[in-house]
């Protein structure tokens, strides 16, 4: 066989020309498809796939290293135990406290109208705190009260603070709150409103305001040493409705002597407002006391509702204006109505927070 006969084509050259046409067009056109871009979905899909198949090819690989690596976080998240790195979430800087009566009467059972107060009052704080990122301890007067006829009702604050305290052992800052307080502004932080800014919005000296006229000043009084303590005074002295207390050994020795039963035995039977009054003797008395406290004007914290401080009616420095912070129904359950009074600033406090563009 020669070398062309076993080299030829079957095809001749025209014909071949003609397929080549024929590939070049219809089976390109028709059959190939360029690779397309995946989706970012597609992506994020498939690297987690490879994910997941890493993961177990390593469980599978090296399964003593994986449940020890999972004992560790189980301890981690769950336990105390000791030389095991801890998960924790940071403490908050402000803890709220709030003293409600949760668990019903003691001396008489509690109304509709008291319980829908209550449930107001804590759903507010409640609120507060989650939006700021804040603590919220509410805290039950109602064994207390129960179990011994002893029992300082009326200086609880003081106690309280200190369990507080002792329960959240690395914030900062305690705002406690009257029950009959509701926070009209709550899109407002504290950092905001004065603690960013704290010896600037307070005032140290009685020389202005001076409802109760205690001693302006008296000896060895350093004020330029912080601010641990903020306080309002209304018409009547100094109000703990709604205050504020800086963790330090400052606060600690003030809770200390302010709860010391020899003090309570010996002035509570002069003492009509009780813990407040045994404050205003501390501080008039005591200029380690005096300098580290800072007073806030009434409305930045404290604001009264008409009705309450009604010897000084007129005095708009004490009374509730639009966008005022905190609105502190003191003295509500003695004459006035506790229950339509929070309504009202409830309803309120809605209509302000309304947004412009909403119509109902």
């Amino acid at each position: 066989m020669s070398a062309n006969q076993r080299f030829s084509l079957p095809y001749s050259k025209g014909k071949l020309d003609e397929l080549a046409d024929s590939a070049s067009t219809e089976d390109y056109t028709n059959t190939f498809k360029p690779i397309k871009h995946r989706s970012f979905i597609s992506r994020i899909q498939a690297w987690f796939g490879n994910f997941i198949r890493v993961i177990t090819q390593f469980t599978l690989s090296y399964k003593r290293l994986t449940l020890f690596i999972l004992t560790l976080i189980g301890l981690s998240l769950f336990t105390s135990t000791p030389f095991i790195p801890h998960f924790r979430s940071s403490s908050p800087k402000v803890v709220i406290i709030l003293a409600a009566n949760e668990g019903g009467g003691v001396l008489k059972w509690k109304s509709p109208q008291e319980w829908s107060v209550e449930r107001s009052s804590i759903a507010n704080k409640k609120n507060y705190a989650k939006i700021h990122g804040y603590g919220l301890t509410i805290k039950d007067m109602t064994i207390k009260k129960r179990y011994s006829h002893e029992w300082r009702e009326s200086w609880a604050k003081v106690d309280i603070m200190k369990q507080t305290m002792r329960q959240f052992p690395d914030t900062e800052w305690f705002w406690w709150l009257d029950l009959h307080t509701y926070i009209m502004e709550p899109n407002i932080s504290l950092e905001d409103h004065f603690l960013n800014n704290l010896e600037n919005s307070t005032y140290r000296t009685l020389d202005n305001f001076n409802p109760l006229n205690l001693p302006i000043s008296i000896p060895y009084t350093d004020y330029s040493q912080p601010i641990d303590m903020v306080i309002t005074q209304d018409c009547g002295g100094f109000n703990l409705g709604s205050f504020l207390m800086r963790r330090s050994s400052w606060s600690e020795m003030l809770l200390d002597i302010w709860w010391d039963p020899a003090m309570y035995e010996q002035m509570h039977m002069q003492w009509e407002h009780s813990e407040q009054d045994a404050l205003e003797t501390l501080y008039s008395t005591n200029a380690w006391i005096r300098e580290r406290i800072g007073f806030l004007p009434l409305r930045t914290i404290n604001a009264f509702p008409p009705g309450a401080c009604s010897d000084r009616a007129d005095d708009p420095q004490f009374f509730f204006q639009d966008h005022d912070f905190v609105i502190n129904m003191a003295g509500c359950e003695w004459g006035r109505d506790c229950w339509g009074e929070m309504e009202h600033y409830k309803a309120l406090s809605k209509k302000l927070q309304k947004s412009w563009w909403k119509f109902w």
